[in-house]
């Protein structure tokens, strides 16, 4: 069986360099790439595993402190997602109570932690329903007239306009906003 003169550019898929191949499988540049491949891949899953081990024993932690009323800092500090400097503020400014029981026994009650992350409810907001403003001559001031009305610089009133999202119409080059609206903002009322 004779071989082939047949060169094909590639790339090594460890260190990324290119290399001409004597065959269509080849993945790798050297034998050396190629076993340090197969140990990253070792290694990779031995990562894997070691993180479900950790997973698995930290879920009956989880049972564990899930049922106890009082918890070390730590403990809440993981259970809650803060630091543990956060929970020593807490106890100092007495928003929750812990008991020391001495060195590296403080303990932090639960209930307390539980109570400073209770759920807010925030009411549904009214659907507002939008009327289409209606840019007529007679409703609506222009950029000028009003800067002249209430004696504000042009930008001023362009900023006052976008921060209270006034609806604005361009015709040409006047830009018109609705009266009562301006009113409202500018008379204070």
């Amino acid at each position: 069986m004779g071989f082939s003169n047949l060169r094909i550019p590639k790339l090594c898929e460890f260190c990324e360099k290119p290399f001409e191949a004597k065959t269509v499988t080849t993945r790798f540049c050297s034998k050396l790439c190629s076993e340090k491949s197969v140990k990253r891949q070792k290694r990779l899953v031995q990562e894997v595993e070691a993180k479900q081990v950790l997973l698995e024993k930290s879920i009956n932690k989880i049972a564990e402190i899930q049922t106890r009323p009082y918890l070390s800092v730590g403990e809440a500090a993981v259970f809650f997602g803060m630091s543990k400097d956060t929970i020593y503020r807490l106890i100092k400014s007495n928003r929750i109570s812990a008991h020391n029981f001495g060195e590296r026994l403080t303990r932090v009650c639960k209930s307390d932690l539980e109570s400073i992350f209770t759920a807010v409810k925030i009411a549904p907001e009214k659907e507002k329903i939008e009327k289409k403003q209606v840019f007529e001559i007679g409703t609506c001031y222009t950029i000028s007239e009003i800067s002249a009305k209430y004696h504000a610089d042009p930008g001023t009133v362009n900023s006052v306009i976008k921060r209270n999202k006034i609806p604005t119409k361009k015709v040409g080059s006047f830009v018109y906003a609705p009266k009562n609206l301006i009113d409202k903002i500018f008379d204070g009322k």
